[in-house]
């Protein structure tokens, strides 16, 4: 390794009961560079930083900082070596203000007792002008956006005085416009000589942003390559293991009768405020219908009136020929209807159960899950297993908690659940957030099996190329309303118009 080195980790082995999560992994930082860490969900990336944030204490295996090697023992003291972590599912109090939240634990004072707010104001507002963070200090973390808040994130590793700065898959929650964002702000930050290790599973931003890139597999260090010369097919298959098609093949779609009708829909969001304005619209049997949209634009509403998680203010919804508008989300699935939420958290897991009961979540009152109100946990334990390994869940076994597994293993429970149910109509949001390449590829494929035996596919995506990828038709969504409808060969410059108003005809 370089003697310029300003981490290293050497031979780091960290073991979980029946895992390995990393297995005698090398890696190393470079003073003013983003050294990516890539892999498949379950690789071992986040245990690695883990145990460098002193979150876990290695089996085997050493740190070193400037050469030096350290114990680290906690947080306290990752932070105290200059090591900041942004977590993927970040560490805010919502309650507190951006200022209260940046100073936690670290707090300027008035008589050496009370919390001096307007010092840690001007303080938060000092870091953020060096490094040009665009941040309302006095702001409440819950009234702010994800992208805000992660910002927030990084802002208290800087105001600690984090030289390394670790982000856990930082773009899973973020816009395409918000994750350019977020770029830049780190390419200001090498600049002014910080360190970044960048947690992905995403194959162009890593391309994009890296200098260097480590690829994990199954808790081993497969290699570490330069971005230069580097490829998103030799990124894959050095993930996979094998080669990945990056392109969904599908044949023509043969749309029949329709499943999904939705006529003169208006939602309004947690404000009171319309968020959707009079939307109709129909999905077929046998097609992928997308919708395409800049995020923020009602979609969220639109997909949660449809779910029954949301009384929509007028329009009807019709599944399979069964009116649930306003009826809840247990008369939506007992018609037929499927749903893969965009939050697997808040709407997809039960966290505190184990991976048997939350596959049984919709059909737990049903044989043979059940009879005259008994459960028959064999029968949920056999038919989980049979589900995990035909969706490739890794990290667990059925009595396994949900909150163990990482997040893009959490999300393929939530798939096999919906997907296992045989739906008429699968509402498909954000199905892919947090999955890495080869699940994305699964889940595709899964979802174009699924078209071809006549389910009605209605797919909510922020990412334009999986839009493109899978829809049939394309339905814009820009302030609420449809404002235009492609076919799958539109361009991305089209679509990309369409997105921030620029077209309001329909095709």
């Amino acid at each position: 390794m370089s003697d310029a080195s300003l981490l290293e980790l050497k031979g780091i082995t960290k073991r979980f009961p029946g895992v390995v999560a990393n297995d005698g992994v090398d890696f190393d930082l470079e003073r003013g560079e983003v050294h990516a860490l890539l892999g498949e969900n379950g690789a071992g990336k986040s245990t690695l930083m883990n145990v460098l944030y002193g979150l876990y204490q290695p089996d085997e295996g050493e740190i070193r900082i400037n050469g030096k090697p350290v114990s680290i023992r906690s947080p306290k003291d990752a932070i105290d070596l200059g090591i900041g972590m942004v977590h993927q599912h970040f560490m805010l109090i919502p309650v507190m203000t951006v200022a209260e939240n940046i100073v936690l634990a670290a707090e300027p004072t008035r008589a050496g007792v009370f919390l001096d707010y307007d010092a840690a104001v001007k303080r938060v507002q000092e870091i953020a002008r060096t490094f040009n963070f665009a941040i309302e200090p006095r702001a409440r973390v819950q009234s702010i956006g994800v992208g805000q808040q992660q910002r927030v994130e990084i802002l208290k590793a800087l105001h600690r005085g984090a030289e390394i700065l670790i982000l856990d898959e930082p773009t899973a929650v973020l816009t395409p416009q918000e994750a350019h964002e977020l770029f830049g702000i780190l390419r200001s930050l090498t600049q002014e000589g910080m360190s970044v290790v960048f947690i992905s599973h995403k194959l162009n931003e890593v391309l994009e942003i890296a200098d260097r890139i480590t690829v994990l597999r199954r808790g081993k260090k497969i290699e570490t390559l330069p971005r230069a010369g580097a490829t998103t097919e030799k990124l894959a298959r050095l993930m996979v293991g094998r080669d990945v098609l990056l392109r969904v093949e599908k044949p023509p779609s043969e749309p029949g009768e329709p499943l999904l009708q939705v006529n003169g829909l208006s939602v309004t969001d947690d404000l009171g405020l319309e968020a959707v304005h009079d939307v109709s619209f129909d999905v077929r049997a046998g097609e992928i219908v997308g919708i395409a949209g800049v995020d923020g634009n009602g979609q969220s509403e639109l997909v949660d009136a449809l779910t029954g998680l949301r009384r929509p203010t007028s329009g009807r919804i019709v599944v399979a020929g069964k009116d649930i508008t306003g009826r809840g989300a247990r008369s939506s699935f007992d018609a037929g209807e499927g749903h893969i939420p965009e939050d697997r958290h808040r709407y997809g897991l039960v966290l505190d159960f184990n991976l048997a009961e939350n596959l049984a979540l919709h059909d737990y009152r049903r044989e043979p899950d059940s009879k005259f109100g008994w459960l028959f946990p064999k029968r949920l334990l056999s038919r989980a297993r049979r589900l995990l390994k035909e969706f490739d869940v890794r990290g667990g076994s059925p009595q396994t908690l949900a909150s163990a597994l990482s997040g893009g293993n959490q999300q393929k429970v939530v798939i096999a659940r919906e997907v296992a149910r045989d739906p008429r109509v699968l509402v498909s949001a954000q199905p892919t957030r947090g999955l890495d390449i080869g699940a994305i590829e699964f889940v595709h494929r899964r979802l174009v099996e699924e078209r071809d035996e006549g389910r009605a596919i209605l797919l909510v995506s922020l990412e334009l190329d999986e839009i493109l990828s899978l829809s049939d038709r394309i339905l814009v969504l820009y302030e609420g309303r449809f404002v235009a409808e492609y076919g799958p060969d539109v361009s991305d410059e089209e679509l990309g118009i369409a997105m921030t108003g620029g077209s309001r005809e329909a095709a």
